[in-house]
């Protein structure tokens, strides 16, 4: 019987700490995406790059040509790996970015602004982390605030669809109610 009182006693004294999904989803499929998108960027360009830089010499025996593919695959590999680490570190870090800025807009009592300001923000990561020239930066701010908007009209339309559910439910149970109690 002590050792139950015991296992509650410690889970009194235990630490929670409770993060929400978004902060680790978002950025973790950010740098997924920044990964897969880095494999096959890098890998394109270090095949080409290798065959630019061989052109003016091509293996002439057997032993050449595997050697020459073999030094082709690992130079392909390594371009591919280092542009997933790259991107995968940029879009995560601009991920993050969405994330703590919608969050410091909840914080600060801007909720209703959140989305659309983590838009704009995200978009200013975006183009500082991508060194975009300022014709695509503009761009980029614009469609920033359009997708915060669209992801604003969603959260809005959600919290509008659960309020109707909640209403609907409560008339569901009223009818219900009164056909019981015309039944008794």
């Amino acid at each position: 019987m002590s050792s139950v009182q015991d296992d509650s006693e410690q889970n009194k004294d235990a630490i929670r700490i409770k993060i929400p999904d978004r902060y680790y989803l978002l950025p973790g499929t950010a740098v997924i995406v920044g990964t897969t998108i880095g494999l096959f960027r890098g890998s394109r360009r270090e095949s080409l790059r290798f065959l630019a830089e061989n052109v003016h010499r091509p293996p002439t025996t057997v032993q050449g040509w595997y050697f020459y593919q073999k030094t082709k695959n690992y130079r392909v590999l390594l371009g591919g790996l280092k542009e997933a680490g790259a991107n995968a570190a940029k879009l995560g870090a601009t991920a993050m970015g969405w994330v703590a800025i919608e969050e410091g807009c909840k914080r600060a009592g801007l909720d209703d602004i959140g989305e659309v300001a983590a838009g704009l923000g995200t978009a200013g990561v975006f183009s500082l982390a991508y060194r975009l020239p300022w014709r695509a930066t503009s761009r980029t701010l614009v469609l920033g605030v359009m997708i915060g908007s669209i992801v604003r009209g969603l959260r809005w339309g959600k919290s509008q669809l659960g309020e109707q559910a909640k209403v609907r439910a409560a008339e569901i149970e009223a009818v219900a109610e009164e056909g019981k109690a015309g039944g008794d």
